[in-house]
């Protein structure tokens, strides 16, 4: 394979709205759209990211860079945000000024996996396979919009630290719910000063707050002062709430469904999707590719791990890309 540094891998950035919302695509390759049918150049295959809360797609800017390069350049990687996570460029309102209603509660759960499925739908040929590749609660959206559009041509999906079940009864859940469900309003106003702190303050304040890893991903912090913006904090607590009320059992039957297509990655000690959690999927599903980290990755990889989560991946998924 040949070595390309991440300076010289092709990166497009887009502010679209999907769905009616602010959405901020990150695109790896030279391909920027794939939704011509007619077109002979189209690649076979797109790995898509499906973020985790916060959605915001900067965070994986590393990860999809050293993932497009693990994959010798020869397909594109593109992660979408949530809706209503990213901050808008100026002269772009967080939602689109517009008489058609596109979504109901666009910014909710269930809205951020039809948000996905709608941007699948305008912005990428049927035609070409996917490769879906979940983090978090994105691992949640995932089994939704297989279980949704069963017409999707999903060669593999890799659910990577997957809340898909119990999260309020997570350690973190338990610590988070009667914040997240009760007292997130109370957040908005410290949110709305710090707002108006200089940028580089802004960033000083991240750089504190992470500052117990040995090594954190710059991009993560540039990312993080989008944190800053009332607007997205209050979509990213309202998912947050959501998640807690909404993602109780796993969905067993879809997974049963789907289980060749579906590589799942449990952490060792993470708070979100405990160990037991892991044992009990696994014991449901003994022929599944469900596997545990032995490396000592965080449920937050991106901080620090991107390229190392990367190279795994790619090693996973050799023998279905060989088959293409």
């Amino acid at each position: 394979m040949r070595s390309v540094s991440e300076e010289q891998v092709p990166l497009h950035e887009e502010f679209i709205y999907c769905c009616g919302a602010a959405t901020h695509v990150l695109k790896c390759g030279p391909w920027k759209d794939l939704s011509k049918d007619e077109s002979k150049n189209l690649p076979r295959l797109l790995f898509m990211i499906i973020p985790g809360n916060p959605g915001l797609a900067g965070y994986y800017r590393t990860f999809i860079q050293a993932l497009y390069c693990g994959l010798n350049q020869q397909y594109p990687v593109w992660v979408v945000s949530h809706a209503g996570h990213c901050k808008p460029p100026s002269g772009m309102e967080m939602i689109e000024d517009t008489d058609i209603k596109e979504l109901e509660d666009v910014f909710g759960l269930n809205g951020q996996v039809e948000h996905k499925l709608n941007f699948l739908k305008k912005n990428v040929s049927k035609d070409i396979k996917l490769v879906l590749i979940a983090h978090s609660i994105g691992c949640y959206i995932t089994l939704e919009m297989m279980k949704r559009a069963s017409e999707l041509q999903v060669l593999r999906s890799v659910l990577l630290f997957p809340t898909i079940e119990r999260m309020a009864q997570s350690p973190q859940g338990k610590l988070m719910t009667p914040l997240l469900c009760k007292l997130r309003y109370a957040l908005y106003m410290p949110v709305y000063l710090l707002s108006f702190l200089p940028e580089g303050v802004k960033a000083s304040l991240v750089r504190f707050a992470l500052r117990g890893m040995k090594t954190c991903d710059e991009s993560s912090i540039t990312t993080s002062v989008n944190l800053f913006s009332v607007d997205c904090i209050a979509n990213i607590l309202y998912m947050a709430s959501q998640e807690m009320m909404k993602v109780v059992e796993r969905d067993s039957t879809t997974i049963k469904q789907n289980l060749k297509k579906l590589i799942f990655y449990y952490g060792t000690g993470d708070s979100w999707c405990p160990q037991h959690y892991y044992d009990e999927i696994k014991m449901d599903f003994p022929d599944g590719d469900i596997r545990l980290c032995e490396k000592g990755l965080r449920h937050a990889f991106v901080l620090d791990a991107s390229k190392e989560m990367a190279a795994m991946i790619t090693d996973w998924l050799q023998d279905d890309l060989t088959k293409l």
